[in-house]
């Protein structure tokens, strides 16, 4: 490809053993099982070897953990960005109150900064679960960017999926009724745009999702397509990539820490999780392969550097009349 490519950027939802547990009602994620000492490592090497710098959005529950230290203040030593991803990673925090929604935010911020140096200027949310109040309270204590949003079409065959293979009573499922988000969600926009919130107005940069279909291509779905062909599931990758650059969109690709875990990594837990039945090795190949057709179309970057990028365009818009969520 010639001239200058356009900025999209690169982001990890560091969700710990326990965090997918919990979610997934196994009640034994009260020991806080991890496997950062494993995946982290693993992350690391594939974003040297391939000269990326990416934004890893942290829970601050595992940062609060001696032994998980270590692990997540190397992030921040190889020039990682450092994003929030709120306290106890629970994915029903649409029905926080305001004052709940700032005690998780400001607890996660004060760990992380002690723990990584950082301090966290960008949030999503576990499970994608927004809400305006989450937005005012992000805007009131500073934050520059969101990136909560997912805008597909097939979230609730997600969830349904996601109870289906879960341990999760009723009650539970409840908490849990917006997971990866309703059918309406569907109908947002791909594109980057400004939040009006009470206070002031931030950037919400979406997780992207595949432009007019709206399905979803971060790298586990494109994992999940390889058990089947490797050959396919890349091409799907790069023609969602020359759909993004036609439809002028400046993608946000999302990895997860279980892109780097295999069957042979003994995770049995783990097994509910799309492509956790691949040796890690071609799993990470796979990414690494997906990463760099990325890297063909877009000057790929941390979610900062894409905002820096954002408030730059001065036909940003904001599409939204309420917030970000109408």
């Amino acid at each position: 490809m010639t001239g200058q490519k356009p900025v999209a950027s690169l982001s990890l939802d560091l969700d710990n053993k326990w965090s997918y547990m919990k979610t997934h009602g196994d009640p034994n994620w009260v020991s806080y099982p991890s496997y950062l000492d494993i995946v982290v490592p693993r992350i690391l090497k594939l974003l040297k070897e391939e000269d990326l710098k990416i934004t890893f959005f942290i829970v601050g529950q595992d940062a609060a953990i001696e032994s998980n230290q270590p692990a997540l203040k190397s992030i921040a030593d190889a020039g990682h960005e450092i994003g929030n991803h709120s306290f106890k990673h629970e994915p029903w925090m649409q029905l926080y109150t305001p004052q709940e929604v700032e005690d998780e935010l400001s607890k996660t911020e004060a760990i992380l900064e002690s723990v990584t140096g950082q301090k966290t200027i960008g949030f999503r949310a576990p499970g994608y679960s927004i809400s305006d109040d989450v937005l005012n309270v992000l805007s009131r204590r500073g934050y520059t960017y969101d990136c909560s949003t997912f805008p597909t079409y097939l979230g609730s065959l997600a969830r349904a999926y996601y109870f289906m293979t879960s341990k999760l009573t009723e009650e539970q499922k409840a908490d849990r009724q917006q997971l990866f988000g309703t059918f309406r969600d569907g109908r947002r926009t791909n594109k980057t745009y400004w939040v009006e919130t009470k206070d002031r107005r931030m950037i919400e940069i979406p997780v992207t999702t595949f432009p007019v279909f709206k399905t979803p291509f971060h790298t586990s779905y494109v994992l999940y397509i390889s058990a089947y062909s490797r050959f396919l599931a890349l091409a799907y990758f790069r023609m969602a990539m020359l759909t993004c650059r036609a439809t002028g969109i400046q993608p946000s690709i999302l990895l997860n820490p279980l892109d780097f875990l295999g069957v042979d990594d003994n995770q049995p837990e783990m097994a509910f999780f799309p492509a956790m039945n691949l040796p890690a090795e071609p799993k990470i190949e796979v990414v690494r392969q997906a990463l760099r057709i990325f890297k063909q179309y877009y000057d790929v970057r941390t979610m900062r550097d894409h905002v820096v990028s954002a408030e730059k365009d001065t036909n940003l818009v904001s599409p939204y009349p309420l917030l970000g969520l109408r």
